[in-house]
C-alpha cells in the first residue's frame, strides 16, 4: 500500500512539473511575442518620424526653392520658407510698360523707412545704364541689364535717383552654402522696402556666378522691392531671383568683406558683416 501511494505521489509530482514546464514555456513565448510587438511599434514610430521629417524637409525645400532671407533663401524679410515667385520670362520684345503695386502699409512703420512713390510706368527700354555704388570701402560699379530686366532696372534707377539707398547699411552677409552681400534696406532689418512691389523678370535659365547682382524677394509672387544682393563667389541658387546687373569693378571689395566673416546672427555663416558696409550713394550713368 505504501508503494502504491508513493507511486501516485511521484506521478502527481511529475504531472505538476510538466504543467510548470508548459507554463514556463508559454510565458517565454508570451515574453518573446511582447518583445517582437514592442520592437515593431518602435520601428513603426521611427519610420513615421522619418517620413514626417522627409515631408517637412520636402515642403521646406520646395518653399525655399525661392529662404535660400533660407535650398537657401534670399529673403527680403526674414529667411523663412515661401513659394517660388512668379517668373516673367526674358522679354521677346521691348518692355514698354511696368506695373508697380503699392505694398500694404505696416501698422507701425520701421525706423528708417523711406518711400518716394512709384517708379514711372513707362521705362526707357532703349537706354544703357551703369550704376556706381559708392561705399565706405570703395566703389562697386555694375552694368544694369536693362534689356533683360527692364522693369527691375527702371525701379533701381528710380530709387537711386531719389537717394533711396544713400546712407544705408548692407545688412546681410552669407559665407556658407551661398555667397552674397545683401543690401537695399534703409531700415537695416531685412524687412524694409520702398512701399511698392513688382514681379520677377529674367528668371528663365538664371544662374548666379560671382559678379551677378539680383533682387531679393519674400518668395511670394510680385514681392520684389528695393533689396538686392551681390554675388561674390559662384553660387548655386534656384532661378528665383531676378538678375539685373553685372559687377564690372569692385568685386574684390565684397570678397574682402566676406573674408572678414559674419556675426552669425541668423545662423552659422549668415548674419551682419563683421566689417560694416555702408552705401554712401548710388549714381546712375545713362547712355
Amino acid at each position: 500500500m505504501a508503494g502504491k501511494k508513493e507511486r501516485q505521489r511521484r506521478l502527481a509530482r511529475e504531472r505538476h512539473e510538466r504543467r510548470l514546464a508548459r507554463e514556463a514555456q508559454r510565458q517565454q513565448q508570451v515574453r518573446k511575442i511582447t518583445r517582437w510587438t514592442a520592437a515593431s511599434v518602435v520601428l513603426l514610430v521611427i519610420a513615421g518620424a522619418v517620413v514626417a521629417v522627409v515631408i517637412e524637409l520636402g515642403s521646406s525645400g520646395k518653399s525655399t526653392a525661392a529662404q535660400t532671407t533660407s535650398s537657401p533663401s534670399i529673403a527680403a524679410t526674414s529667411p523663412a520658407a515661401s513659394p517660388t515667385p512668379t517668373a516673367s520670362p526674358s522679354p521677346a520684345g521691348p518692355v514698354t510698360d511696368c506695373i508697380y503695386a503699392k505694398s500694404p502699409a505696416p501698422a507701425k512703420p520701421l525706423p528708417g523707412s523711406r518711400s518716394f512713390g512709384l517708379p514711372p510706368a513707362k521705362p526707357d527700354y532703349k537706354a544703357t545704364y551703369r550704376a556706381t555704388i559708392q561705399t565706405n570701402r570703395g566703389s562697386i560699379v555694375m552694368d544694369l541689364l536693362n534689356s533683360k530686366a527692364t522693369c527691375t532696372v527702371n525701379s533701381f534707377v528710380f530709387l537711386a535717383d531719389k537717394g533711396y539707398f544713400n546712407k544705408t547699411h548692407c545688412h546681410r552677409l552669407t559665407t556658407s552654402g551661398f555667397y552674397v552681400l545683401q543690401c537695399g534696406d534703409p531700415t537695416g532689418t531685412g524687412k524694409g522696402g520702398p512701399g511698392y512691389e513688382f514681379n520677377s523678370e529674367n528668371l528663365v535659365g538664371a544662374t548666379y556666378p560671382a559678379g551677378i547682382v539680383a533682387m531679393a524677394n519674400t518668395g511670394q509672387p510680385g514681392s520684389n522691392g528695393s533689396q538686392f544682393f551681390l554675388v561674390y563667389k559662384n553660387t548655386s541658387l534656384p532661378p528665383s531671383y531676378t538678375p539685373f546687373g553685372t559687377i564690372v569693378s569692385g568685386l574684390n571689395i565684397i570678397q574682402m568683406v566676406a573674408k572678414a566673416g559674419t556675426d552669425n546672427s541668423n545662423g552659422p555663416g549668415d548674419g551682419h558683416p563683421k566689417e560694416k558696409v555702408v552705401i554712401e550713394s548710388v549714381t546712375i550713368k545713362k547712355t
